[in-house]
């Protein structure tokens, strides 16, 4: 309520400051060429509300109503009729003040009083005056409410990406465990020496998986460690009938990625995946700099009709995913050639 009235009270202060100055402005000019002050004076207060009406009615209903609405035809129209009325105006107070303020004595008028355009270009100079910055304060706050609707559109559609992403993310978690708790439930069964060590591996990919996956970017040795330990719990799954191939070559140590990037086309790879001559071969391969990020990974799989090509439950969701944190920054192929599952994914990073 007091911000309120602050500004109630700063609204008629500047306007009553604006009023006045143009009291003294129409007396500067009314009296050139005269000593007549007193018919300048009352001449310049009797105008001023005639000016103040044209004015309020041209900036505060004419423009806001019809110029603004771009109802320019209407506007035309209208605003010629407030000219006429308010010539007819004028004329009415320079032969009201010419009877009663002079006596009918012509020779003590102002000169500039008796001329009716004159008049007309004063009143409207300050009509021209005020519609302008009326104009203006109108753009300056559609500007700065087009400014924060766009602001608050940029922040949803954030907070609509940073969810979708954390649930892509929860698509992702599920699929891994399912695989990687079917290991150890076998291991079990067999009363395996290798259960504890493959919990231990376990407790670091989960580790990885419930922390630091929730950060928005990882380090791409991070990224890699976790991966290995992923290997080395599926080699211990498949013993002898698993052959793994690993290449990597980056130069900076500090390249950051997305979490959990790459693991689920290494989960791919494993559950699409098939033992062919003894053996299921995997090839990964990574070569990143500062600029972009290449990864490949190729695996062994039974041939099958074009439609049966494995594409797994992951892969859609990895495409979402890569769509929303690189747009247009990345590629994905996808190959099937003698016996070999591939996928690549290009990135820009720092795009």
């Amino acid at each position: 309520m007091d911000l309120l009235k602050f500004n109630q009270t700063r609204i008629f202060a500047s306007h009553t400051l604006l009023w006045i100055g143009v009291w003294f402005f129409f007396v500067y000019f009314f009296s050139y060429n005269s000593t007549n002050s007193l018919y300048v004076t009352w001449f310049s207060s009797i105008l001023l509300p005639l000016t103040m009406l044209t004015t309020y009615t041209t900036a505060y209903y004419l423009v806001p109503k019809y110029l603004l609405q771009q109802r320019y035809l209407l506007f035309s129209l209208y605003a010629i009729y407030v000219l006429i009325f308010t010539a007819f105006l004028a004329t009415v107070t320079m032969i009201g003040s010419f009877i009663f303020l002079s006596n009918l004595r012509v020779a003590e008028t102002p000169p500039m009083s008796r001329n009716l355009i004159f008049i007309m270009i004063l009143i409207y100079l300050v009509v021209g005056l005020v519609s302008f910055v009326h104009i203006l304060k109108h753009n300056f706050n559609m500007l700065t409410q087009n400014k924060a609707l766009e602001n608050k559109i940029l922040d949803t559609q954030l907070h609509i990406k940073q969810q979708e992403l954390h649930y892509l993310k929860k698509q992702i978690h599920p699929h891994f465990l399912f695989n990687t708790l079917n290991t150890i439930y076998g291991f079990a069964l067999r009363q395996s020496r290798q259960t504890p060590d493959i919990i231990l591996k376990l407790s670091n990919l989960l580790d990885y998986i419930l922390y630091q996956v929730q950060e928005k970017e990882v380090s791409l040795e991070d990224e890699l460690k976790h991966i290995e330990e992923y290997l080395s719990l599926e080699e211990i799954r498949f013993q002898d009938t698993l052959e793994v191939s690993v290449t990597k070559k980056y130069n900076n140590p500090a390249i950051t990625i997305p979490p959990m990037l790459f693991l689920p086309f290494v989960e791919n790879a494993f559950k699409h995946g098939a033992i062919l001559d003894g053996k299921l071969q995997i090839l990964i391969d990574l070569k990143a700099d500062d600029h972009e990020l290449c990864f490949k990974i190729k695996n062994t799989f039974l041939n099958a009709l074009p439609s049966e090509t494995p594409q797994g439950i992951g892969l859609p969701n990895i495409q979402k995913r890569l769509d929303l944190l690189f747009g247009k920054n990345y590629t994905l192929e996808v190959d099937t050639q003698d016996s070999w599952y591939s996928v690549e994914l290009n990135l820009k990073l720092n795009a």
